[in-house]
Protein backbone atom coordinates (compact mmCIF):
# COMPACT_ATOMS: atom_id res chain seq x y z
CA UNK A 1 0.00 0.00 0.00
CA UNK A 2 1.01 3.60 -0.45
CA UNK A 3 0.71 6.03 2.45
CA UNK A 4 1.40 9.57 2.48
CA UNK A 5 1.93 12.17 0.01
CA UNK A 6 3.10 8.86 -2.61
CA UNK A 7 -1.19 8.93 -2.43
CA UNK A 8 -1.67 12.27 -2.29
CA UNK A 9 -0.01 12.91 -5.52
CA UNK A 10 -0.79 9.99 -7.10
CA UNK A 11 -4.65 10.98 -6.57
CA UNK A 12 -4.29 14.86 -7.70
CA UNK A 13 -7.26 16.06 -8.94
CA UNK A 14 -5.79 19.56 -10.93
CA UNK A 15 -2.93 20.88 -11.73
CA UNK A 16 -2.77 22.95 -8.44
CA UNK A 17 -3.69 20.13 -6.03
CA UNK A 18 -1.10 18.16 -7.75
CA UNK A 19 1.46 21.47 -7.28
CA UNK A 20 0.77 21.67 -3.60
CA UNK A 21 1.54 17.95 -3.21
CA UNK A 22 4.63 18.08 -5.28
CA UNK A 23 5.63 21.22 -2.82
CA UNK A 24 4.16 19.99 0.66
CA UNK A 25 6.54 16.70 -0.04
CA UNK A 26 9.33 18.66 -0.76
CA UNK A 27 9.42 20.83 2.06
CA UNK A 28 8.51 17.74 4.19
CA UNK A 29 11.78 16.73 3.80
CA UNK A 30 13.32 20.21 4.27
CA UNK A 31 14.08 21.57 0.43
CA UNK A 32 12.56 25.07 0.49
CA UNK A 33 12.20 24.65 -3.78
CA UNK A 34 11.23 22.13 -6.10
CA UNK A 35 10.26 21.69 -9.50
CA UNK A 36 8.74 18.46 -11.50
CA UNK A 37 8.48 19.12 -15.20
CA UNK A 38 7.01 16.88 -18.11
CA UNK A 39 8.91 16.53 -20.76
CA UNK A 40 7.57 15.09 -24.85
CA UNK A 41 10.09 14.66 -27.19
CA UNK A 42 8.10 16.12 -30.21
CA UNK A 43 11.36 15.98 -32.70
CA UNK A 44 14.71 15.94 -33.35
CA UNK A 45 15.64 18.64 -30.91
CA UNK A 46 12.27 20.12 -29.99
CA UNK A 47 10.40 19.06 -27.27
CA UNK A 48 7.17 20.18 -24.78
CA UNK A 49 7.46 21.12 -21.49
CA UNK A 50 4.71 21.51 -18.85
CA UNK A 51 5.73 22.40 -15.04
CA UNK A 52 4.77 22.49 -11.81
CA UNK A 53 7.50 24.66 -9.29
CA UNK A 54 7.73 26.65 -6.32
CA UNK A 55 10.50 28.92 -7.60
CA UNK A 56 11.31 32.63 -6.62
CA UNK A 57 9.69 35.24 -8.70
CA UNK A 58 13.11 37.06 -8.80
CA UNK A 59 15.36 33.71 -9.70
CA UNK A 60 12.46 32.58 -12.72
CA UNK A 61 14.43 34.16 -15.48
CA UNK A 62 17.74 32.47 -14.18
CA UNK A 63 16.01 29.10 -14.21
CA UNK A 64 14.11 29.44 -17.28
CA UNK A 65 17.42 30.65 -18.84
CA UNK A 66 18.13 28.01 -21.95
CA UNK A 67 21.55 28.64 -22.56
CA UNK A 68 21.95 27.62 -18.66
CA UNK A 69 20.32 24.50 -19.14
CA UNK A 70 22.73 23.37 -22.17
CA UNK A 71 25.53 23.87 -19.77
CA UNK A 72 24.37 22.99 -15.75
CA UNK A 73 26.38 20.00 -14.92
CA UNK A 74 23.02 18.75 -13.02
CA UNK A 75 20.80 19.39 -16.00
CA UNK A 76 23.23 17.88 -18.52
CA UNK A 77 23.14 14.60 -15.93
CA UNK A 78 19.65 14.33 -15.62
CA UNK A 79 19.38 14.45 -19.69
CA UNK A 80 21.90 11.36 -19.97
CA UNK A 81 20.98 9.35 -16.98
CA UNK A 82 17.88 8.03 -15.04
CA UNK A 83 20.38 7.66 -11.52
CA UNK A 84 19.76 10.56 -9.01
CA UNK A 85 22.56 13.12 -8.39
CA UNK A 86 23.47 15.11 -5.27
CA UNK A 87 25.07 18.40 -6.29
CA UNK A 88 26.34 21.34 -4.61
CA UNK A 89 28.58 23.90 -5.09
CA UNK A 90 31.62 20.99 -5.95
CA UNK A 91 29.19 19.87 -9.02
CA UNK A 92 30.09 23.04 -10.49
CA UNK A 93 33.31 23.64 -9.97
CA UNK A 94 34.62 20.63 -11.42
CA UNK A 95 32.83 21.31 -14.34
CA UNK A 96 34.71 24.41 -14.43
CA UNK A 97 31.18 26.41 -14.10
CA UNK A 98 31.91 27.77 -10.44
CA UNK A 99 30.52 31.25 -11.32
CA UNK A 100 26.80 29.52 -12.47
CA UNK A 101 26.74 28.02 -8.90
CA UNK A 102 27.40 31.75 -7.41
CA UNK A 103 24.71 33.17 -9.54
CA UNK A 104 22.26 30.78 -8.47
CA UNK A 105 23.21 30.77 -4.89
CA UNK A 106 22.74 34.05 -4.75
CA UNK A 107 18.89 33.42 -4.28
CA UNK A 108 19.73 30.53 -1.62
CA UNK A 109 19.79 27.31 -4.46
CA UNK A 110 23.32 26.28 -2.66
CA UNK A 111 22.27 22.29 -2.77
CA UNK A 112 19.76 19.99 -4.01
CA UNK A 113 18.72 16.42 -5.75
CA UNK A 114 17.75 16.33 -8.97
CA UNK A 115 16.58 12.49 -10.86
CA UNK A 116 14.85 11.88 -14.04
CA UNK A 117 12.80 9.43 -15.35
CA UNK A 118 13.17 8.54 -19.59
CA UNK A 119 9.94 6.63 -20.63
CA UNK A 120 9.00 4.79 -23.86
CA UNK A 121 7.70 7.34 -26.83
CA UNK A 122 10.02 10.06 -25.81
CA UNK A 123 8.45 10.98 -22.51
CA UNK A 124 10.89 12.09 -19.21
CA UNK A 125 10.01 13.28 -16.02
CA UNK A 126 12.23 15.33 -14.14
CA UNK A 127 11.92 16.09 -10.29
CA UNK A 128 14.83 18.48 -8.59
CA UNK A 129 14.70 19.72 -4.77
CA UNK A 130 16.81 22.54 -3.68
CA UNK A 131 17.81 24.25 -0.55
CA UNK A 132 20.12 26.79 1.26
CA UNK A 133 21.40 24.34 3.96
CA UNK A 134 24.04 21.64 3.76
CA UNK A 135 23.47 18.56 2.55
CA UNK A 136 24.83 15.87 5.60
CA UNK A 137 25.51 12.18 5.15
CA UNK A 138 24.84 11.01 8.88
CA UNK A 139 23.65 7.36 9.44
CA UNK A 140 22.16 7.48 5.71
CA UNK A 141 20.29 10.53 5.77
CA UNK A 142 21.11 11.34 2.04
CA UNK A 143 20.57 7.69 0.67
CA UNK A 144 16.94 7.66 2.33
CA UNK A 145 15.81 11.30 1.04
CA UNK A 146 17.28 9.56 -1.85
CA UNK A 147 14.88 7.11 -2.21
CA UNK A 148 12.18 8.84 -1.02
CA UNK A 149 12.24 11.06 -3.72
CA UNK A 150 12.63 8.10 -6.13
CA UNK A 151 9.29 6.60 -5.19
CA UNK A 152 7.78 10.12 -5.18
CA UNK A 153 8.74 10.68 -8.77
CA UNK A 154 7.41 7.32 -10.01
CA UNK A 155 3.62 8.41 -8.76
CA UNK A 156 4.03 11.91 -9.56
CA UNK A 157 5.16 11.45 -12.82
CA UNK A 158 1.90 9.25 -13.11
CA UNK A 159 -0.16 12.45 -11.78
CA UNK A 160 1.65 14.71 -14.25
CA UNK A 161 0.76 13.11 -17.10
CA UNK A 162 -2.64 13.02 -16.24
CA UNK A 163 -3.08 16.34 -15.50
CA UNK A 164 -0.10 18.53 -17.30
CA UNK A 165 0.05 16.93 -20.50
CA UNK A 166 -3.51 15.47 -20.38
CA UNK A 167 -4.31 14.57 -24.55
CA UNK A 168 -1.12 12.20 -24.22
CA UNK A 169 -2.51 10.66 -21.12
CA UNK A 170 -5.58 9.69 -22.80
CA UNK A 171 -3.87 8.40 -25.82
CA UNK A 172 -1.76 5.62 -23.58
CA UNK A 173 -5.25 4.65 -21.15
CA UNK A 174 -7.40 3.76 -24.03
CA UNK A 175 -4.67 1.31 -25.20
CA UNK A 176 -3.98 -0.56 -21.53
CA UNK A 177 -6.36 -3.81 -22.53
CA UNK A 178 -4.19 -6.41 -20.37
CA UNK A 179 -5.06 -9.81 -20.15
CA UNK A 180 -6.02 -11.76 -16.74
CA UNK A 181 -2.94 -13.39 -16.53
CA UNK A 182 -1.20 -10.09 -16.79
CA UNK A 183 -2.91 -8.61 -14.12
CA UNK A 184 -2.43 -11.36 -11.89
CA UNK A 185 1.42 -11.10 -12.37
CA UNK A 186 0.99 -7.19 -11.49
CA UNK A 187 -1.14 -7.86 -8.67
CA UNK A 188 1.62 -10.11 -7.04
CA UNK A 189 4.63 -7.86 -8.26
CA UNK A 190 2.38 -4.93 -5.82
CA UNK A 191 2.67 -7.48 -3.00
CA UNK A 192 6.24 -7.59 -3.46
CA UNK A 193 6.93 -11.11 -5.01
CA UNK A 194 9.62 -11.66 -7.17
CA UNK A 195 8.86 -12.96 -10.93
CA UNK A 196 10.49 -16.23 -9.45
CA UNK A 197 7.70 -16.26 -6.45
CA UNK A 198 5.04 -15.10 -8.80
CA UNK A 199 5.97 -17.91 -11.08
CA UNK A 200 5.76 -20.42 -7.95
CA UNK A 201 2.38 -19.13 -6.48
CA UNK A 202 0.53 -19.09 -10.35
CA UNK A 203 2.26 -22.37 -11.05
CA UNK A 204 4.56 -21.19 -14.36
CA UNK A 205 7.93 -21.04 -14.44
CA UNK A 206 9.85 -17.52 -13.71
CA UNK A 207 10.47 -16.97 -17.28
CA UNK A 208 6.82 -16.91 -18.19
CA UNK A 209 5.94 -14.34 -15.29
CA UNK A 210 8.43 -12.21 -16.66
CA UNK A 211 7.05 -12.60 -20.13
CA UNK A 212 3.68 -10.87 -18.08
CA UNK A 213 5.14 -8.66 -16.54
CA UNK A 214 6.86 -6.93 -19.85
CA UNK A 215 3.94 -7.48 -21.64
CA UNK A 216 2.14 -5.60 -19.14
CA UNK A 217 4.80 -2.73 -19.07
CA UNK A 218 4.39 -2.57 -22.96
CA UNK A 219 0.92 -1.96 -22.56
CA UNK A 220 0.47 0.19 -19.84
CA UNK A 221 3.53 2.17 -21.94
CA UNK A 222 6.18 1.94 -18.54
CA UNK A 223 10.04 1.58 -18.33
CA UNK A 224 9.48 -0.69 -14.99
CA UNK A 225 7.41 -2.78 -13.55
CA UNK A 226 6.86 -0.50 -10.64
CA UNK A 227 5.59 1.74 -12.76
CA UNK A 228 3.30 -0.83 -13.87
CA UNK A 229 2.10 -1.42 -11.20
CA UNK A 230 0.77 2.15 -9.84
CA UNK A 231 -0.51 3.39 -13.53
CA UNK A 232 -2.54 -0.36 -13.40
CA UNK A 233 -3.58 0.83 -9.47
CA UNK A 234 -4.49 4.20 -10.82
CA UNK A 235 -6.72 2.94 -13.95
CA UNK A 236 -8.20 0.67 -11.50
CA UNK A 237 -7.25 -2.18 -13.69
CA UNK A 238 -5.91 -3.90 -10.18
CA UNK A 239 -6.49 -3.12 -6.23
Amino acid sequence: MLHGGYQSVLEARSREEFRGEVIRFAQGLGFESVSATAVQDQSVGHAVFESVDNIRPDYLEHFEDVGNWRVDPVAQHCKRSSMPIVWDQSTYTTAGLGQLWESQAHYGYHTGICLALHMPEGRHFILGVDRAQSLHDEGGDVTRLVADLQLFAVCAQEAAWRLLMPSHFSAQSLNAHLTPRELECLRWTMEGKTAWEVGTILSISERTAVLHINNAMRKLDCSSKHQAVLKALRLGLIR
